[in-house]
């Protein structure tokens, strides 16, 4: 793959796509056996068949660092090309320092600029935005990777419908660099709420609540969400950004070509995607193959769309996130081509790569 030579002005898109799911499986028959609920309750109520658990020695860093390595070879530059590192997480390795750092020092990237970005499921937009201007104020700029990660069955009740038949664990990432005009990145839009950040969240631990007896007996370590106002703000914010991104651009739905969107529950995915006249030929859903991911979903999405075609040189993908805060963020994204290489959860890994 060739790219043009960075150069004060030029767009930003991605021009590599990485992925990586940790080996062990969580089933709708395991978790619904301890939830004394059927597999079958499971799937009509999230459209969720299967998702992926970090092995008790993973941490987030374990499974970004793959993911990222992946996209920089997909997109054909070594690590020391890399000017830039940002990480979206909300299941941190630790407190401090930055997971980006733990990334950096195991791929051996010194040359790239390491931080993390906090924003949920919305992560990893938030990042893009943090690395596509930093790469458009260089005067030489490099290449960033922007990486979403989550490690969320580390910090599930098992015993919690809500959470434990939705959230999971794995990574996905993507190379940020000049392309050619009119490609890349246009109309970031991001938004917060913070008044309703009391709806998810993982309130043992912090500054507020430091760990210790009583925030482990009362399970304060746990995921904590408030379902149905989270399925209100998703039912809300998803067309409203939608249709908000349209009339910024003065375009209608027909100029679309794919919808690259957060994946909180393939059911209600669809059911939106119906609402708003998407077919699932436009609306890339993945959910049903790994849960919830968290800030690893979208560019998952993109990574697996990319990978199977759904998306090519040339089409206009329209970016939707919404998550916890409460966040959420949009973007339009002129496709150039990218290659995808996904990491399979086998002892052989490689499950596949597509070139440009």
């Amino acid at each position: 793959m060739s790219h043009p030579p960075p150069s004060g002005g030029h767009p930003i898109g991605i021009v590599g796509l990485g992925s990586y799911l940790p080996m062990r499986v969580r089933t709708n028959e395991e978790i619904g056996a301890a939830l004394g609920v059927t597999p079958e309750w499971i799937l009509e109520r999230t459209g969720v068949r299967k998702r992926h658990m970090a092995a008790p020695d993973e941490a987030a860093s374990d499974l970004a660092a793959p993911a990222v390595k992946s996209a920089v070879a997909a997109a054909g530059l070594d690590m020391t090309d890399l000017s830039l590192l940002v990480c979206a997480t909300s299941t941190p390795d630790e407190l401090g320092p930055s997971t980006a750092c733990r990334i950096q020092a195991r791929l051996h990237a010194g040359r790239a600029v390491a931080l993390d970005v906090s924003a949920a499921c919305s992560g990893w937009l938030f990042a893009a935005k943090v690395a596509h201007d930093w790469l458009r104020q260089e005067r030489r700029p490099g290449y960033a990777a922007v990486v979403g990660v989550e490690a969320y069955t580390k910090f599930l009740d098992p015993r919690d419908r809500g959470t434990s038949v939705l959230f999971a664990d794995g990574a996905a990432a993507a190379v940020l660099g000049p392309v050619t005009p009119p490609g890349g990145f246009t109309d970031f839009r991001l938004g917060s709420d913070g008044s309703l950040a009391d709806c998810v969240l993982i309130p043992g631990g912090g500054s507020r609540m430091p760990a210790g007896t009583r925030t482990l007996e009362q399970g304060g370590h746990y995921i904590h969400m408030d379902g149905r106002v989270v399925s209100r703000f998703i039912q809300a914010m998803f067309p409203r950004l939608v249709r908000e991104a349209l009339t910024r651009n003065r375009l209608t739905l027909d100029d679309i070509d794919c919808v690259i969107t957060h994946q909180p529950n393939p059911v209600l995915l669809r059911g939106l995607g119906r609402q708003l006249g998407l077919g699932e030929d436009r609306l890339v859903i993945v959910g049903d193959e790994v849960g919830n991911i968290g800030a690893a979903c979208m560019p998952y999405a993109l990574a697996a769309a990319a990978a199977r075609r759904a998306v090519e040189p040339g089409d206009r993908a329209l970016v939707v996130v919404f998550g916890a805060g409460m966040t959420w963020g949009s973007a339009l994204l002129h496709w150039t081509g990218a290659s995808s290489i996904r990491i399979a959860p086998s002892a052989s890994r490689l499950m596949e790569r597509t070139p440009v």
